[in-house]
């Protein structure tokens, strides 16, 4: 009883919780589609990175990198949250212990989340990445996805908000 008790205590948590599956699928640079044990299918939005929306420069090249690393392959992964969209937030391991998220940081290809995440190293990969230019680092003018999706959602309110002014003026001038 004692060495069971002793051997819980040793390792973390997270270990019981890792699953392993089967990638079926990419979105796009940090969201993907796993095939687990039944034949069920569940989309993972990796933690800690934020790939540059599909619109964006390098959005293609992100979900590339990503499928080149995990398309077709096992991995194991562990949820860390929920999103806003009922994605399970993940961790994601392959290649005998890579840390997906890390990779597509070191290559450039996503921002270290730092408001969802505490890994500092994660934030030197990014800088290093960022000093040899590699991935979306090549573009002075990188926008980070999170200001991309508020400015497309600022720019659609002001379409919205055009768009009734016309109505509004249409209807007074009858």
């Amino acid at each position: 009883m004692r060495i069971v008790l002793y051997a819980l205590l040793c390792f973390p948590l997270s270990f019981f919780s890792q699953t392993k599956a089967k990638v079926v699928g990419i979105s796009d640079g940090d969201t993907i589609t796993v095939l687990l044990d039944g034949n069920v299918q569940k989309k993972l939005r990796l933690a800690e990175v934020d790939c540059p929306e599909k619109r964006q420069p390098f959005g293609k090249n992100a979900k590339q990198f990503t499928s080149d690393q995990v398309f077709a392959r096992k991995i194991i992964f562990t949820e860390t949250n929920k999103d806003r969209y009922g994605r399970s937030v993940a961790k994601v391991y392959y290649d005998n212990g890579k840390y997906l998220s890390a990779e597509i940081i070191k290559a450039g290809y996503g921002w270290w989340y730092y408001s969802y995440s505490k890994d500092a190293d994660l934030g030197k990969m990014q800088e290093t990445a960022k000093i040899k230019k590699l991935g979306l680092w090549q573009d002075k003018k990188a926008i980070s996805p999170w200001d991309f999706r508020k400015e497309q959602r600022e720019n659609a309110k002001k379409k919205r908000l055009q768009k009734q002014m016309e109505q509004l003026a249409e209807r007074e001038q009858r």
